[in-house]
């Protein structure tokens, strides 16, 4: 691993190749990582105003686990990425997939009001033809069923 235990140097643009894994030590057993990453920042890609958001990446791991210090690099190479919010949250995930081809992983954005409306997009995804699948499915379709109550933004 190249970012753990170096010193740190924040990228100025979004930089993918910044994620990196190491193995699963338990393969064998299912178990949950979730990251909240509180001061999640990127660009709007028309008036190039900061849009702000806590992101939750949950991802249940296969053979691969992304080593934390890359994604907050990696996370923080969106401060200067003109994207959407659902572009962005849909970009996060398929970065993830591809680095460490997880059994199941859901990132959901929760974007601070601007022009008086806040954005919350969420996205999941299961390994095709596994139980994982039906998990994406069950999850998405139940998905923020019980709203919380917003007093924080």
């Amino acid at each position: 691993m190249k970012h753990l235990g170096n010193r740190t140097v924040y990228p100025a643009e979004y930089t993918p190749s910044l994620l990196e894994t190491f193995d699963n030590r338990h393969p064998d057993s299912d178990y949950w990582v979730k990251f909240n990453a509180p001061e999640f920042t990127a660009l709007c890609p028309i008036t190039g105003q900061p849009d702000y958001a806590t992101l939750y990446i949950s991802y249940i791991p296969n053979r691969l686990l992304v080593e934390s210090k890359s994604l907050k690099l990696y996370l923080f190479s969106f401060r200067n990425h003109g994207s959407f919010h659902e572009d962005c949250i849909n970009i996060i995930m398929k970065d993830l997939i591809k680095a460490m081809q997880p059994h199941y992983i859901e990132v959901w954005g929760k974007f601070l009001p601007r022009g008086g409306l806040s954005i919350d997009p969420y996205s999941n995804f299961g390994q095709p033809g596994t139980k994982y699948e039906e998990l994406a499915w069950y999850r998405f379709k139940n998905h923020d069923m019980q709203p919380e109550k917003i007093d924080n933004r």
